[in-house]
């Protein structure tokens, strides 16, 4: 069992930078892949950025227009069961609650079925 606790969201200016952490419980937080992923209102969840879990490979979206990919960053410091998000010139569309999320046996990454522990969120709200 593993429960997630998501911080640092909070009202940010455009072209701003915010970090994210989540952290974990449970002694097998190392064994787990970790991602983030997002909600703005009124649209369905997508893949923000995952890491494996040794923090060899990331993975970030980036098959959209003005994706988070060389904006964001996703990193882990397995030590403090804890994965971060950094994510830097911020854009009013990227407005959304934050999750965290953790899997055994994820292979794509971007799939939210492949994780089986969720946080509750974290809102970041980018202003123009």
């Amino acid at each position: 069992q593993v429960q997630l606790v998501e911080s640092g969201g909070k009202l940010v200016q455009a072209g701003g930078s915010l970090r994210l952490s989540c952290a974990a419980s449970g002694r097998t937080f190392s064994s787990y892949a970790m991602g983030w992923f997002r909600q703005a209102p009124g649209k369905e969840r997508e893949f923000v950025a995952a890491i494996t879990w040794g923090g060899g490979r990331t993975y970030y979206q980036d098959s959209v227009a003005d994706s988070v990919k060389g904006r964001f960053t996703i990193s882990r410091d397995n030590a403090k069961n804890t994965v971060y998000l950094q994510m830097n010139s911020l854009k009013p569309e990227d407005t959304a609650v934050y999750y965290c999320a953790a899997g055994l046996t994820v292979v794509v990454g971007s799939n939210p079925n492949e994780y089986d522990y969720w946080g509750q969120g974290t809102q970041v709200t980018v202003s123009s």
